[in-house]
């Protein structure tokens, strides 16, 4: 799934999409007052805008994949140093495929168990990071990110419903997963 940007001038939105999609926008503004592009994880991010629209495309494009060569596949398994006690070696040493089999296992027991929480707490602060960055100064600011962290989903509508429209809206994207109740 292709990461999405936004890009505001003021409280605007004037251009979503890809990375590419938008460096080209704000391109387009640059000189203009206000121009922001906002990455997926609600912060602003700064591109190269330098040169015209092809050298900005060959800076942006997605790459085509490099063909693959011969032999094992590269998984990216990294050998790192673990610190246990020795029962938890000894217990690890009795299961079945050995010690990083094992560990493997429960790490993504971890992760699964784990995913519905992160998802809550990354949404959150991706919604916190462009309020910030785009809405610090409007009205209710303070009560509405007390509301997103509390997981009021009433209070946090109630409290962004007077806000510039594409603000609002690109804020309840980013908070989309912020409330699991609602």
């Amino acid at each position: 799934m292709e990461e999405r940007y936004v890009v505001f001038q003021g409280h605007r939105r004037v251009a979503a999409g890809s990375r590419l999609e938008a460096a080209l926008a704000a391109q387009r503004l640059a000189g203009e007052a206000g121009v922001v592009i906002f990455g997926p994880r609600g912060g602003s991010t700064d591109f190269d805008l330098s040169g015209g629209p092809e050298a900005l495309t060959a800076r942006l494009a997605p790459a085509g994949e490099a063909p693959r060569g011969r032999g094992r596949p590269k998984l990216g398994v990294v050998a790192r140093e673990v610190t246990l006690l020795p029962r938890h070696w000894d217990w690890l040493a009795g299961q079945p495929g050995g010690a990083s089999v094992a560990l493997r296992k429960l790490v993504e027991a971890a992760r699964r168990e784990q995913e519905g929480p992160d998802r809550v707490r990354a949404a959150r602060e991706a919604a916190y990071r462009f309020a910030s960055a785009i809405g610090g100064d409007l009205p209710g600011f303070e009560e509405a990110m007390r509301s997103l962290f509390a997981g009021d989903a009433a209070g946090f509508e109630a409290r962004i419903q007077d806000w510039p429209p594409d603000v609002a809206d690109q804020l309840r994207t980013y908070a989309a997963e912020a409330f699991p109740e609602a």
